[in-house]
């Protein structure tokens, strides 16, 4: 699998941003690919590169959140 998309604004993705994101601009947006892959971008540059994760990957990543296994500071 491609690890990264070079410009994510040319990838037809539809991007979303978490609802507990606030207007700063210092949040991650994330598109789900046709595969179960998603694509991660930062919204500050969305005309940048976005990464690509794996379906299983991001499966435990989410897992790994709803555990608390990446307490907030």
């Amino acid at each position: 699998m491609q690890t990264h998309i070079d410009s994510a604004s040319a990838a037809g993705l539809a991007w979303t941003k978490s609802s507990y994101s606030g207007n700063n601009g210092n949040c991650v947006e994330v598109a789900a690919l046709p595969d179960g892959a998603r694509a991660t971008r930062d919204s500050k540059d969305p005309h940048g590169p976005a990464l690509l994760f794996p379906a299983p990957e991001w499966t435990a990543f989410l897992a790994a959140v709803i555990a608390g296994e990446f307490p907030a500071k």
